[in-house]
């Protein structure tokens, strides 16, 4: 069984990098990141360690649903549902897959906050 403390830490890593525009906050108790002012249903990602996986809540892949495009199969086959990305387990090659996924959907999160 994968160390799912080390599936969030990653998960966090990744996200690391928009943290200087976004700021913390919570939906549904969970960890999450936002852009700033951004009402709760509003933010970007959130992530929650479960017994098997870790869910990283990417609402905004369904906002932009067009930012999914050129992911691949086996990251697309961790989604359930419109937000949840279920990571039982995230090796490189899926990282880098995420970390890619999750720079096209920040262009566009961006994009549509930061317009004056």
């Amino acid at each position: 069984m994968a160390d799912l403390r080390a599936v969030e830490e990653r998960i966090w890593s990744l996200l690391a990098p928009y943290g200087d525009e976004l700021e913390p906050a919570t939906i549904y108790g969970m960890p999450s990141l936002r852009w700033p002012g951004a009402k709760a249903h509003d933010y970007f990602a959130a992530v929650r360690p479960g017994k098997s996986y870790v869910s990283l809540y990417l609402l905004v892949a369904d906002t932009y649903p067009e930012a999914l495009e050129g992911t691949p199969e086996a990251l697309i086959k961790r989604r359930s549902g419109k937000a949840a990305f279920t990571l039982p387990q995230l090796d490189d090659e899926m990282a880098s897959d995420l970390d890619a996924l999750l720079a096209r959907l920040y262009r566009r999160y961006r994009d549509d906050h930061a317009r004056p």
